[in-house]
Parts: C-alpha cells; structure tokens; sequence
C-alpha cells in the first residue's frame, strides 16, 4: 500500500454504530495492523513449508491463529519502546516492524540474518528496532524485563518494555518474582500473557488454581485485564491503557489475551492432547477473518481492498524466502565471533 493512499485512509472520520474499541483505529492504523496480520500468517506458513522441505533445521513454534494478540499489543507502543519476546515469538517480532526477509534468513542459518544466522526460530532478536530478543527458557524474558525497567526508569527516557509470555510461564516463580519487583519499583513494564489453553499438552485448567492469569495481577497491586485476544481492536483498547499508564510512571499492567495456537507446541508434537473439534472451532474463531468480517460490516474496507492487503502481505513473504536463499551462509572460520564467555 502507498504512502499516499495510507494517509488518506488515516485522515477519513470514523464510521458510526461501531463499537469504541474499533472507532479509535483510524483506517490507515488498521490497514497496518491488518497487513502485519497477514504478515505474521504467511510467514510462518511459509516457514513451515520450508522446514517440510528440509531448508528449515531444528525446530520451531508457530503462533498461527494467535495474530490478533503479538499485533493488537504492539500497536500503540511508541518507535524508541522495547519487547521481549518468547520461544514461540515470530508474531511479536514481525508485529514490531521486523523485516522478514532477514527473519528468513536467520532461520535458513545465512550471514545476512539478524542474529547472522546463529539465533535461529527461537532467538531473533533487533535491538535497533526495539526487540531485544526473544528466549528459548520459558519465563526466560520476565526477570530481563524488570531489568530494563529499572534502566528505563533510571535514564527517565520515557520508554516502555512489553514483555510476552505464555500461560505455562506464569506458574514460574520468575513471573512472581517479575511482578513483585516491578510493581515495588512501579517501573514501566507491560505483562503480556498469551494464555493459548495449553503449556506444551497441558491445559491450562488442570495447572492452574485460578480461572485466570489475570486474576493474579491483584496479588501485586497492579491491574489485571483478561480478554479475547483474538479480537485486534479489543486488545489495543487495552494495551493502550496500560502502555500510557505505565509511560506515566505509575507502574506495570498484566494483559492476559485468551487465544490459540492451531499448530502443536512445535514441530515434534503430534498434538495427541486435543480434540480436532476443539481446533476447528478455535479455527472458526479466526482473528484476522473476524478483523475483516467487521471491517466490511461497517463498510470501512471493501472485499477487494482486504484481498490487496492480503495478496501483497503473501507477495512480500515469497520474496522474502528467495531473498533468504540467495544468502551466503556464514563461514566457518567466523565459528566465534560474537561469542562470548567470562
């Protein structure tokens, strides 16, 4: 989409009879977040066909279905804030602006991506965009979140530090540990737990004593929020309000997005744990469909603007692979560098 042609969609009055949460999001915004959408969704099926292929090594953990949540939360946050992402965080990064011709190249193993091909699915990380990293330790970004936190509060630079997590990780002492500590120190940090059911085949029911992650906010005097998080224009009414709570120096949030992944845990599982009946009507429940269903409801966007954005987002992503290709693997005499060890 053109430059020109986003800001006009920016500068049109939002319709009527919609409900707040979408009326705040002027068309550019969502034209953004929607084509992000598309991005996260095409780039890790694109992924998972190359891994198929054999182009693709080790494992991954693809976030397909869970768009509206790693988009919704990272809208309103500002060019200089950082993220710290999870095992499973391809979403989070491209929803922060990653390119995903160099995230290809990082997962093909190639001198040209991100991590010049050592971080591999599980460790992408762009300190010059924001993204700190993502981390193969569950809870593994909590306690660094609370770092930079304390950084950002001592440097009073007016930045904020959202922090993913899944469900699993908030029975980790790391996450109770994160919360206490932030809240104490009021730093401005955003909890984001995206509770998709399952830690690895568990559910969620059977670890957890609460109904909620959410709930557990109140332990840590802080606000809690559980949503849907498939819903794009729910999530960023949210997220909003606890990025400019916490830029305000009053101090973290928890966002609990209730969402789903349709793919296993990883490559490995052969998702024995649940039903085909439960997918399909999480899969029904899609969040980049209902964005669009909604956006023709209130006639912001026609069927055929909606197929551009998304036939552009899969043009973009097939580039991206051959881009990635075409990289020059790195060489072997290069084996240490950049590693380091006291």
């Amino acid at each position: 989409m053109s430059a020109r042609k986003t800001d006009e969609m920016a500068s049109a009055a939002p319709r009527p009879n919609q409900r707040p949460e979408l009326a705040a999001l002027d068309d550019g915004t969502v034209a953004r977040a929607l084509t992000r959408m598309h991005l996260i969704r095409k780039f890790e099926e694109a992924a998972e066909a190359s891994y198929m292929r054999g182009l693709i090594h080790g494992t991954m953990h693809l976030s397909i279905g869970q768009e509206a949540s790693a988009v919704g939360t990272t809208l309103p946050l500002e060019a200089h804030d950082y993220i710290l992402s999870t095992h499973r965080g391809h979403g989070h990064c491209i929803a922060r602006g990653a390119e995903p011709k160099l995230m290809f190249a990082e997962f093909f193993g190639k001198e040209t991506g991100y991590c010049k091909g050592r971080g591999g699915s599980m460790h992408i990380a762009d300190v010059e965009g924001g993204n700190l990293g993502a981390n193969g330790i569950v809870g593994g970004g909590l306690p660094i979140a609370v770092g930079v936190g304390m950084s950002i509060k001592a440097q009073k630079n007016g930045r904020v530090c959202m922090v993913f997590f899944g469900d699993g990780a908030s029975n980790e002492g790391a996450f109770h540990e994160a919360l206490n500590m932030a809240s104490i120190w009021k730093l401005p940090v955003v909890f984001v737990c995206e509770n998709n059911k399952y830690g690895m085949s568990m559910d969620i029911s059977r670890a957890m004593a609460v109904a909620n992650v959410a709930d557990r906010a109140a332990a840590y005097a802080m606000p809690g929020h559980s949503l849907d998080g498939n819903d794009l224009a729910g999530v960023a009414a949210v997220a909003r309000e606890a990025i400019a709570r916490a830029r305000a120096g009053e101090g973290p949030s928890l966002i609990e997005c209730k969402t789903y992944r349709w793919r296993g845990h990883s490559k490995s599982d052969r998702n024995l744990y649940r039903t085909k009946e439960e997918i399909e009507e999480w899969r029904a429940q899609d969040p980049i469909r209902r964005l669009e269903d909604e956006l023709k409801a209130h006639d912001r966007f026609d069927a055929t603007t909606l197929m551009k954005l998304e036939e552009d987002a899969q043009s973009d992503i097939d580039a991206a692979v051959e881009f990635a290709r075409a990289c020059p693997d790195p060489d072997p005499k290069d084996l240490t560098r950049d590693v380091y060890a006291l």
